[in-house]
């Protein structure tokens, strides 16, 4: 009996020593997203939900949607985010007499050389903010087909390789519908999130007037300082890539995303990209709170970012008023949560 008591009392310490550490170093990853958030903070007031996706989007390597009325900083945020990151920025304002060579490009004839010499276009650039992106005709759109999936472009016969990271956030407003093209399902399938930026509450509606009445002759990105680099970004993005993900979490994903498709509400599902995307971006999510394992929390958090703007409701529940996010959130509660 003595020796059985023994036993325990050696066995003890190590059940109380197991080490449940995180098996990859989020540590600097999760400073950096911190120091990111406190910038964009001292600038956005609330939306905060938006800042993570912006964030995730970026170290998941995916683009960004942002939908929202005139005036609720879609391309503030956009050029914040941006001024935070020390990598090269472009912007492009999508019209409707924009042609492709204006976006990616042409070749110009140098009378020196008797050759043709290609002239790169605003879309080599590391983080470009396309704003307005659905006021350009379906021949812009297509030129932005290959670089947005593939990260480079082909012009005469020629392959062109984008610098790494390669992000694209563009805007639109749901509502102006002249001078507008519905952008292609081909277009929107290569976005990773769409995010819809709503009015703001009344206390931050109050701030966004104070803090403005107090800048004075200030600009509002005056002060913002770069917190992260192009390899801190390229190393993040590998970081994340390494979350585990449990093969009841990948059946998870896969179920959610078939229901889409047999779904009776919806007049299309989504496609294998928007289960990838989900899976991405769930591994996203739990760096982003210092996990190195995905949880069904950041899948669900992740299904409607990606999801919204990859179905198409049945016009007879569009007339009713059920948009996609009612949907979704419906096949999500349906689903049943691995254990």
């Amino acid at each position: 009996m003595e020796n059985f008591e023994n036993e325990s009392e050696s066995q003890k310490p190590v059940a109380e020593n197991i080490n449940f550490e995180s098996r990859l170093d989020l540590k600097k990853l999760q400073d950096g997203i911190a120091a990111v958030k406190a910038e964009l903070s001292s600038v956005i007031v609330g939306q905060q939900k938006m800042i993570d996706q912006l964030l995730v989007a970026i170290m998941s390597n995916g683009h960004v949607l942002l939908e929202g009325v005139p005036g609720v900083a879609k391309t503030i945020t956009a050029k914040l985010l941006a001024r935070t990151l020390s990598i090269d920025f472009g912007r492009i304002q999508f019209t409707p007499d924009l042609m492709p060579s204006d976006i990616l490009g042409t070749s110009v004839f140098d009378l020196k050389k008797s050759e043709f010499e290609f002239k790169k276009g605003p879309v080599f650039s590391n983080l470009i903010l396309i704003d307005e992106i659905n006021r350009a005709p379906a021949k812009t759109q297509a030129a932005l087909f290959e670089v947005m999936e593939e990260r480079q472009i082909t012009i005469d016969a020629k392959t062109y390789l984008m610098d790494t990271p390669f992000l694209v956030i563009a805007t639109q407003n749901p509502i102006e519908q002249e001078g507008t093209y519905r952008l292609p399902e081909a277009q929107l399938d290569r976005f990773l999130f769409k995010i819809t930026i709503d009015y703001p509450k009344l206390e931050e509606e109050i701030a966004i007037i104070d803090r403005e009445h107090k800048l004075q002759d200030h600009g509002k990105l005056d002060n913002i300082r770069k917190i992260l680099s192009a390899d801190d970004i390229k190393h993040y993005q590998t970081l994340v890539k390494q979350v585990i993900v449990e093969p009841q979490l990948l059946e998870y994903i896969a179920k959610i995303v078939i229901n889409t498709r047999e779904n009776g509400f919806l007049y299309l599902g989504a496609s294998p990209r928007a289960s990838i995307a989900i899976l991405n971006a769930a591994k996203g999510f739990a760096a982003l709170r210092g996990r190195d394992f995905v949880t069904p929390e950041d899948i669900k958090e992740a299904a409607i970012p990606v999801l919204q703007h990859r179905v198409i409701v049945t016009p007879e529940r569009e007339m009713e008023g059920i948009s996609s996010i009612e949907i979704i959130r419906q096949i999500l509660e349906s689903v049943e949560i691995p254990r």
